[in-house]
């Protein structure tokens, strides 16, 4: 039994990273479907497919819900509406407002919002170089994040604190605790439940989120845009909904259920990489030598933080 323990706190972190990661692939169904819906009506239409991909999983979960205590709950309503619903609503902001560039690096900070809000509610002990290996990681994310470093302080200084570095940081601020939220549901609930009621907390803010803003009408749904292009919304939806949405959720969470909150604010750094590697392959956006490297160096700095962790929580799962 602890041999097992041991081995599913190794490859936790990884299945952290390889959930966020694809959760970065989703800029190939967003960025097209923004020229269809409001921002707002897109995060709604995800949240509806994939809770049709999860009814089945739901459905036979139901009866563990009566066991679930009022603390666990509490972390699901933090988590869904934080990380599926209002957070991704402020990203979305962010890049449509903001100069992506600042956008991105702001972004790097939610990690340390992780590492804080771990530090004060599950008292995770950090090692002392932790933080070394945490601000490596950092550096390296901001350096993935950009194309030409030398134009991070002028574009700072153009951009100054508008609408898109707000929704930024809001946005980082809400994922970065909607992490730490999933950890403690994971304590609390079993994966599958824990997946499917994120998406039914997620989907029941968006609907009141969308009713105040007048949004919840068919016009605004299902606009003349997507009318016109009606197959290639509902395929693009579907694949928002499965490969960038579902799919990653479920691992994402198997992989927080064996992972330490202060830890996995890292590994889901692998997001920026995979978006930019998207950027790349479906949008021919140039990819730079320092990106390669920084790249990698990022992987590493993950590797060690995980490392470092183990030796002072050899036993965490």
């Amino acid at each position: 039994m602890q041999q097992r323990t041991v081995k599913s706190a190794t490859y936790g972190p990884w299945l952290v990273g390889l959930g966020a990661a694809l959760w970065g692939t989703e800029s190939a169904w967003r960025i097209p479907l923004n020229e269809l819906f409001d921002a707002k009506v897109i995060v709604f239409w995800e949240h509806v497919f994939i809770l049709i991909l999860f009814l089945p999983i739901l459905i036979s979960r139901m009866k563990e819900i009566p066991k679930v205590s009022a603390r666990t709950w509490g972390y699901m309503l933090l988590s869904g509406f934080a990380g599926s619903a209002v957070g991704t609503i402020f990203f979305t902001l962010a890049l449509k407002y903001g100069n992506p560039t600042v956008v991105n690096v702001i972004l790097n900070i939610q990690p340390v919002i992780s590492t804080i809000g771990a530090f004060l509610l599950f008292g995770d002990r950090l090692a002392r170089r932790f933080f070394f290996y945490a601000g490596v990681a950092i550096i390296a994310g901001i350096f993935v994040s950009v194309a030409h470093p030398t134009m991070i302080g002028v574009s700072f200084e153009r951009a100054g604190l508008n609408l898109g570095t707000g929704y930024a940081l809001i946005c980082a601020l809400f994922w970065g605790l909607s992490t730490v939220a999933g950890r403690g549901v994971m304590i609390g609930m079993s994966l599958r439940l824990a997946s499917s009621m994120r998406i039914v907390v997620g989907l029941t803010c968006m609907t009141l989120i969308l009713l105040a803003y007048g949004k919840l009408t068919g016009a605004a749904l299902w606009p003349m845009a997507a009318r016109a292009h009606a197959m290639k919304a509902i395929v693009l939806l579907f694949f928002l909904a499965s490969v960038s949405g579902g799919i990653p959720l479920l691992i994402y969470f198997q992989g927080l259920r064996l992972t330490r909150a202060s830890t996995a604010g890292y590994f889901e750094m692998m997001q920026t990489l995979a978006a930019v590697c998207i950027t790349w392959g479906f949008f021919h956006a140039s990819l730079h030598l320092h990106q390669v490297i920084a790249a990698v160096v990022l992987i590493a700095a993950m590797a060690m933080v995980h490392h470092v962790q183990q030796q002072i929580e050899p036993h965490a799962s």
